[in-house]
């Protein structure tokens, strides 16, 4: 396997390869892995996320999967990096964290089948797929607004290539405390047909990223809060949440609420009000 990053390195952006602790350049610079200022490891044209993929998450929102999958974008001015921060908006509470994987796609893809996509695939990287559930009443279930503000889609470290994402685990760690733990098993569509189904319709684009969704357990997390994601064979993805210095407009747009969805969603079972009924989220997820 060959893993690929993007640093910051005397100034400029550059992409380097891992060697065990070090990342070395094409010039042959060199700087330590835990030295480095990482860059979001790869400048997709567009991020596409599937909304519900691993068996687990569909159990536990008490929903069913559709006949296929449904997805939904990312902009991206949303994309972060491993070691920076999450911004949470002024005024927001509802900060949802969610590991998952990402598909890094390598050539031009356009109607292909899942046999064919592999060979489409650059390789994968480790991504958390924030969610400002404050915003879950608005957009009609587009999730514009809840995935997609500044620093919620962080990336990395790194690309790694010849990676088999079969039978592999992942978790996420709050505070150093796991709190998602899945299994790559566990998708109903794995990353060839997801490939392959987008590129029905969508023309893909070398460095764009599909992310293929999260097991069970997405629940709130706070600034102050560090939040890691760990996938067996792709590394570990590390991001602080804090607090920006100032909420979204009040003068102009739909605002956060706290609607029945908008905590049943963000609080999973853990939420006060769990002796209501939960709505039924397979309409919007």
């Amino acid at each position: 396997m060959r893993e690929t990053r993007r640093i910051l390195l005397d100034g400029t952006a550059v992409d380097v390869v891992r060697h065990g602790d070090t990342l070395v350049a094409g010039d042959g610079r060199s700087i330590g892995v835990d030295e480095a200022r990482h860059l979001p490891p790869v400048a997709p044209s567009k991020i596409i996320c599937v909304h519900l993929n691993y068996s687990s998450r569909v159990a536990e929102m008490m929903t069913k999967l559709p006949p296929a999958p449904t997805y939904f974008h990312k902009p991206i001015s949303a994309l972060n990096a491993h070691g920076s921060a999450v911004v949470r908006p002024l005024g927001c509470k509802w900060l949802n964290y969610e590991g998952e994987i990402g598909i890094v796609i390598g050539r031009t893809a356009r109607n292909i089948s899942p046999a064919e996509a592999g060979d489409y695939i650059r390789g994968y990287t480790v991504g958390n797929d924030y969610g400002l559930h404050d915003f879950r009443d608005t957009d009609s279930g587009s999730m514009l607004r809840v995935k997609g503000a500044d620093t919620l889609c962080p990336l990395g470290p790194g690309v790694v290539e010849g990676w088999d994402f079969r039978g592999k685990g992942i978790r996420t760690l709050v505070n150093g405390v796991a709190k998602q733990d899945g299994n790559t098993d566990e998708m109903k569509w794995d990353m060839h047909y997801l490939v392959a189904d987008i590129a029905r319709t969508i023309t893909l684009q070398p460095g764009d990223v599909l992310l293929s969704g999260t097991p069970a357990i997405s629940r709130t997390v706070y600034p102050g809060d560090v939040v890691e994601v760990e996938v067996e064979g792709l590394g570990l993805l590390r991001n602080k949440i804090i607090e920006g210095p100032s909420g979204v407009r009040t003068d102009v747009g739909a605002q956060p609420t706290e609607s029945e969805e908008v905590l049943s969603t963000a609080q999973g079972g853990d939420w006060e009000f769990r002796g209501i009924r939960k709505p039924d989220l397979s309409k919007t997820f």
